[in-house]
């Protein structure tokens, strides 16, 4: 593929025409900026991290000779398996999260999900024990070293929620329409015939006879008959299962009747620091109502870790909704919990809502993923009903940064097939939306308040509209923290975003943001050696053809940058 300089040269004319900070310079684009630098913040909040000196977008379309190195290029082995049999343009880019559980937490199983495409393995901590937890973790971190993987690790807080204690039963129960059924708080040994046992004792204060009881977001529901004591008898109104932890939540006039629990629990508390000292990648909150929660934990996290840990911010309450906006801008990402919003929200308007939240989340530059019941019919049957494919082809349509499995893969017989389908359908929706250039439909709003950060932020937006309108292969970025990468993700771009970074933290956050694929590679200040070092790897590795077009972008700061150091936008043809 041949690139003019002329037809470079133009389309820089046309991007910074109105920009009267830049000029072209011989042919190359650049930008000056005083000495902060630029940084590539992605909130609307201050940043403290501010990535100064050089930023560098160059178009290269480059004959590349065979030869061999031996060097060692921190790829994920799915990834370099999918780039070699699909070329640049054929990868995946919406990112896969499954839940583990007892039908999947052996070393085996959690190595067939990885080479399934999984990329971030969820812990759910309503269930098991903190040593499973461990040992599952470890699990993941050694096929991650040994393997070659790339699987982030996300611990899923249980929320201050009333829920089931385990009934005794091996999987779940049923609960047909009609039967009636007592909820205690009593403990007792085994299990008792259409007896449950909920975890906290106050469960049924302020609950009155004829409000409603759903189960697990609806799986199944009942209505109170009688109060006996602190006891229910409840009376099943839609049939369903029960299956142990199952979450428990009680509605009168279509509003919870049991409410002010805290958001992040004395246990919540507890599985954080396990969590904070087994090293995961992500926490993500429960019933997260405002902001303050997540800001509170991510003080917590900045006293107590070592490392950087996102935190994510479950939505799945009206109120959540009213305060979303605040929400996703405290948070480092949102995870939409259909399941429990879907008993708050009427259900005919959840694909709304849902398809609002991804606008947002894509606005303000965080990841987003759909959550529950995506191909819930497969917990039970190898095959998804045509009804979920639809549903997991509309998330991927909005662009959503990632979905998730929960009970398909943490208790289903068919976890790996499930993953396969959804892996299957993003390849193909994805083909079809860039067939209809659907990603760059979204009006990106600024981000930054200072100068510099508008900056980064126009130099991710005009190299994604390049590499769309020139029919870039790839886009490189070097990148310390992720930051620029991220902004390049927010775009959507045609082609997949390689992320080169010597930061093991930044790698594994960027395990979620949608079409970014994370190198963990040593950089060194000199910008043309780490782009010379990282083709000729790919290039050895078979990974690169020939003629392929690159774009690359680079936030790196070298250490000798004083303070006229400019930052730049570089367009180039080497033949």
């Amino acid at each position: 593929m041949a690139v003019s300089s002329d037809s470079i040269l133009r389309f820089h004319q046309k991007i910074f025409a109105n920009h009267p900070i830049l000029e072209l310079e011989n042919g190359v684009s650049r930008i000056a900026v005083g000495a902060g630098g630029v940084s590539c913040s992605t909130r609307k909040l201050r940043s403290k991290a501010r990535i100064g000196a050089k930023a560098v977008a160059e178009a290269r379309v480059k004959g590349l000779e065979s030869f061999k190195v031996n060097l060692d290029l921190g790829l994920d082995a799915v990834a370099e398996k999918e780039l070699r049999e699909k070329g640049f343009l054929g990868m995946r880019k919406t990112k896969l999260v499954c839940t583990i559980g007892p039908a999947c937490c052996s070393l085996e199983d959690l190595e067939r999900l990885a080479r399934g495409g999984m990329n971030v393995a969820r812990l759910n901590m309503c269930h098991n024990t903190k040593e499973w937890h461990r040992d599952v973790i470890k699990k993941i971190k050694r096929l991650n070293e040994e393997k070659g993987f790339c699987v982030s690790v996300m611990i899923d807080t249980e929320g201050s929620q009333i829920h089931v204690v385990d009934h005794g039963a091996p999987s779940s129960l049923k609960a047909e329409e009609g039967s009636v059924w007592v909820f205690t708080a009593q403990k007792f040994e085994g299990s008792l015939p259409f007896t449950i046992r909920a975890n906290y004792e106050g469960f049924s204060e302020g609950i009155m006879v004829g409000d409603e009881l759903i189960i697990d977001g609806g799986m199944a529901s009942f209505q109170v008959v009688e109060r006996m004591g602190n006891d229910l008898r409840c009376k099943c109104t839609d049939p369903g299962l029960l299956l142990p932890r199952a979450k428990l939540s009680f509605w009168r006039d279509g509003k919870l009747s049991h409410q002010g629990l805290p958001t992040i629990s004395e246990k919540d508390w507890a599985d954080i620091d396990f969590g904070i000292s087994e090293g995961v990648d992500f926490v993500a909150v429960s019933f997260v109502n405002d902001a303050e929660p997540i800001k509170h934990l991510k003080n917590h996290i900045s006293t107590k870790a070592s490392r950087s840990i996102r935190v994510l911010a479950k939505i799945e309450s009206l109120e959540s909704l009213r305060k979303l906006e605040e929400i996703v801008e405290a948070s480092d990402g949102i995870m939409v919990a259909r399941g429990d919003l879907g008993v708050e929200v009427p259900l005919e308007q959840i694909p709304a809502v849902q398809e609002e939240i991804t606008r947002i989340c894509r606005q303000l530059n965080k990841p987003v993923i759909i959550a529950s019941q995506l191909l819930e019919s497969m917990v039970e049957y190898p095959t998804p009903t045509r009804a979920e494919v639809a549903d997991v082809s509309e998330a991927v349509r909005q662009s959503a940064d990632a979905m998730m499995l929960s009970g398909e893969s943490a208790i289903g017989s068919y976890g790996e097939k499930a993953l396969s389908v959804l892996r299957m359908v993003s390849n193909r929706m994805e083909l079809q939306c860039h067939e209809e250039n659907r990603q760059n439909a979204l009006h990106q709003p600024c981000l930054g308040v200072s100068l510099p950060d508008r900056i980064s932020e126009e130099i991710c937006n005009s190299a994604v509209e390049m590499a769309n309108n020139l029919g870039i292969d790839a886009i490189f970025v070097y990148t310390k923290h992720g930051e620029m990468a991220s902004l390049l993700s927010r775009n959507r771009p045609n082609p997949p975003i390689f992320a080169f970074t010597d930061d093991n933290d930044a790698r594994m956050a960027l395990n979620l943001q949608w079409g970014v694929i994370p190198i963990l590679v040593d950089l060194s200040d000199d910008m043309e050696s780490n782009i010379s070092k990282t083709t000729d790897l790919i290039k050895s590795k078979g990974m690169m053809k020939d003629g392929s077009s690159v774009l690359i972008v680079s936030d790196l700061t070298p250490s000798c940058a004083t303070r006229t150091a400019f930052q730049s936008i570089q367009v180039k043809t080497i033949v």
